[in-house]
């Protein structure tokens, strides 16, 4: 029989999701068929399946740990907050509807707003879950040796107990024993855990094996006498201290744990290296798209606030505008603040590439449409007006595509009299004809009026359901609608050689850092953790119980 292990956190960004993907390699290496689950998770970060379903990044990294293609099975169901308290609902990789978790809400008293929200009945939600979670449990099961199960947030939230399916009711359900994570880099961890094991009932604390202790720095012989007096309270034993990994480039799984993406180099003033700037919007939404940029070693990536902008702004090589979960209220915030006007002065003056993806290439616009009020109360908004093209949300449904496409560049009408109006030439000309892959989450449809076509679609939606093309380019501003555009090394790789040659770098080819550098922080990340815990132990959680 398929044998579950759940870890779980004492709180969310605890370490729960690399623990999980350490624990899916070092199995994977064993021989095993493992994959990861996560019954319920709240992320803005999400990736579309080869099913063309939508799931949680989190689980994409677990499912590339144990070398296999996620499915819509590892992540049942995926909340994406809205804002308002309210949530998007999507139960095996297809949207639902939207659920209030901050009221009760019964659908026989539904008011107009509730319907025009198409908002959820707590019943009807609690019943359409669960189901979704033991289907896809059980599928999985049909096909793999081990599940490493993921909790979200604390198990302790005794508020939520009842009908919880995302800790201690999908234990439950999967009939799984359960690990406790700890951060003690946040301070309080020994309180954390005794706590959250005095919260749970005698039904739920008999599943709690071990704890682990995570992101450690310092000598481990100061924690052993608070270490032998926990396990005297909690009666089961710390199986181990998990090193701090220091320069993991990872996915992040939210943005709660978005930081500063050049953390992990140390770049003097005066050296000369690429500066790409991304705008924090308030609701932005899968960045993980800026990663892969992490990884090359001459590029700091600098996240530039909304409200506190001009010192970051004043110097970068690139700007990136992300996606977002809500572009009618971002481009708003962007107008407060004064960043859209700053963004166009340094469009115009400076002519750096700006680039824009999927929300953000909205914002790129002159015109955003939301006259049915799917994203927020505004009719209609104005863009940053660097891109002559319009975009509404008038669909029914959200766009899930694994796409391709193709770089096709109109090389009749191309001049190389001023390379700066001709960037999109110049930056990819070496590469015309050439294949790109991303994946879609929209729900907006996009008209151009004066801007060209990015990539012509081979497989996928793009702007329109009438057109063959995604994204549009004028001069040094750029959009698109493909997530993971920077994923692929040719796009990356002449973006980057473009500003390199300006800034007068040496430019670079070879192979691709990012993925080296993934499957390089997998492995590392797995050693530390095998290095790191009592995996005898756990073996015997596993197969013996």
């Amino acid at each position: 029989m398929t044998k579950c292990l759940m870890i779980q956190g004492t709180a969310s960004n605890a370490g729960k999701s690399l623990i999980v993907a350490a624990l899916c390699r070092i199995y994977t290496k064993r021989g095993y068929k493992v994959a990861p689950f996560k019954s319920q998770n709240m992320s803005l970060n999400s990736y579309t399946t080869k099913e063309n379903k939508e799931i949680a990044i989190a689980q994409v990294l677990q499912a590339k740990a144990a070398n296999i293609d996620p499915t819509v099975d590892m992540n049942p169901i995926l909340l994406k907050p809205k804002g308002e308290s309210c949530s998007q609902v999507i139960i095996q990789g297809e949207a639902v509807g939207n659920k209030d978790f901050f009221r009760k809400y019964d659908k026989t008293k539904a008011t107009q707003k509730d319907i025009d929200n198409n908002l959820m009945d707590d019943e009807d939600y609690r019943i359409i879950a669960k189901e979704a979670v033991i289907d896809s449990l059980n599928k999985l099961k049909k096909e793999y040796d081990i599940i490493i199960m993921e909790g979200a947030g604390s198990p302790a939230e005794i508020n939520l107990r009842e009908g919880d399916l995302a800790n201690m009711g999908a234990a439950e359900i999967a009939d799984a024993n359960v690990l406790l994570v700890g951060d003690i880099d946040k301070g309080g961890v020994f309180a954390s855990i005794a706590g959250t094991f005095l919260l749970l009932d005698d039904a739920d604390r008999s599943r709690f094996k071990g704890v682990i202790i995570n992101k450690f720095r310092g000598k481990q012989e100061l924690l052993c006498s608070g270490i032998e007096r926990l396990e005297e309270i909690i009666e089961v034993p710390v199986l181990g201290i998990v090193p701090y990994a220091e320069n993991l480039q990872l996915p992040e799984e939210d943005s709660a744990s978005l930081k500063e993406h050049d953390w992990t180099k140390e770049f003097k003033e005066g050296d000369n290296h690429i500066i790409i700037g991304v705008v924090k919007l308030p609701k932005i939404a899968n960045f993980t798209d800026i990663d892969p940029f992490d990884t090359e070693d001459d590029v700091e990536v600098r996240m530039i606030e909304v409200y506190n902008y001009e010192e970051k702004i004043k110097d970068v090589d690139a700007l990136i505008l992300p996606g977002t979960r809500n572009s009618t209220e971002d481009i708003s915030e962007l107008e407060k603040s004064g960043l859209a006007d700053r963004i166009r002065e340094l469009s115009k003056e400076r002519k750096i590439p700006i680039i824009g993806i999927c929300g953000g290439y909205q914002i790129l616009g002159n015109r955003i449409y939301d006259k049915d009020h799917k994203e927020s109360k505004l009719d209609e908004v104005e863009g940053l007006g660097l891109l002559d093209i319009e975009s509404e949300f008038i669909r029914e449904g959200k766009i899930v595509k694994q796409s391709i496409a193709k770089v096709e560049i109109d090389t009749d009408n191309y001049s190389n009299q001023d390379n700066k109006e001709n960037m999109f030439h110049e930056i990819f000309s070496k590469i015309n004809g050439e294949e790109v892959t991303g994946y879609e989450l929209h729900e907006g449809t996009t008209n151009l009026i004066g801007a060209k076509p990015l990539f012509r679609i081979e497989k996928g939606i793009g702007n329109n359901d009438n057109d063959q093309f995604d994204g549009a380019y004028d001069g040094n501003v750029f959009g698109t609608y493909f997530h993971g555009i920077f994923n692929n090394y040719n796009i990356r790789r002449e973006f980057l050689n473009h500003i390199r040659k300006s800034k007068g770098l040496e430019e670079r080819t070879g192979e691709d850092p990012y993925e080296t550098s993934v499957e390089n922080s997998l492995e590392k990340l797995a050693n530390i953790v095998e290095e790191a815990l009592d995996m005898d132990y756990i073996d015997k959680l596993i197969f013996e119980e």
